[in-house]
C-alpha cells in the first residue's frame, strides 16, 4: 500500500460522521467478538461440554503464538511509514504484521462455527469488515488483515483436525 493508495481508500471514510462511524465499528465489533467468546466458554463450561477445553485452548495457544512472532517481527504501521493521518488512532509503534484484532476475530468465528454455526458466520462476515476497517483505518497494511485472517481460520482448523 502506498500513501496515494491509503489516500484513495480513505477519502470516503474522511467525513467527521463516517470517521467516527468507522471508529465505532472497529470498537463494536471488537468489543461484540470479544464479550461473546467468554459467555460461550461460560455456557459449554456450565453444560459440562467437552467442547470447552479447546475452545479455550485453540484461541489462547494460538494467540499467544500470533502475539510472540508479532512482537519479534514488528513490522512498522502504516502511519509510521507512508506519513498518512489515518482515520483510527493509536499511539503504538510496530507490532503491525499480522493484525491481531482480525486474527482474533477469525479464531474466535472459527471457534464458533465449530459451535454454533449461524454466530460462526456472522463473526467470519464480521471480521471481513474488520479487517477492512483496519486498513482504511490506517493502522495496517493490507498484508496485516490478510495474515490474520489466514492465520486465524488456521488455527480454527484445529477444531476439525483434532476433535
Amino acid at each position: 500500500m502506498t500513501r496515494e493508495q491509503y489516500e484513495r481508500w480513505s477519502a470516503p471514510f474522511r467525513g467527521k460522521r463516517v470517521a467516527r462511524a468507522l471508529n465505532l465499528f472497529n470498537r463494536a465489533a471488537t468489543g461484540l467478538c470479544y464479550a461473546a467468546y467468554p459467555v460461550a466458554l461460560l455456557v459449554l463450561l456450565l453444560r459440562r461440554d467437552g467442547r470447552g477445553i479447546p475452545a479455550l485452548l485453540v484461541p489462547a495457544v494460538s494467540f499467544l503464538l500470533v502475539s510472540v512472532f508479532r512482537s519479534r517481527y514488528n513490522a512498522p504501521r502504516p502511519y509510521e511509514v507512508l506519513e498518512i493521518d489515518p482515520l483510527i488512532h493509536k499511539n503504538t509503534r510496530g507490532h503491525s504484521f499480522p493484525s491481531r484484532h482480525v486474527f482474533s476475530m477469525f479464531v474466535i468465528a472459527m471457534t464458533f462455527l465449530w459451535l454454533w454455526l449461524p454466530a460462526g458466520v456472522l463473526f467470519l462476515l464480521l471480521g471481513g469488515l474488520l479487517a477492512a476497517c483496519r486498513v482504511v483505518g490506517g493502522v495496517h497494511f493490507p498484508r496485516d488483515v490478510i495474515a490474520g485472517a489466514v492465520m486465524g481460520v488456521a488455527a480454527g482448523l484445529c477444531y476439525w483436525l483434532l476433535c
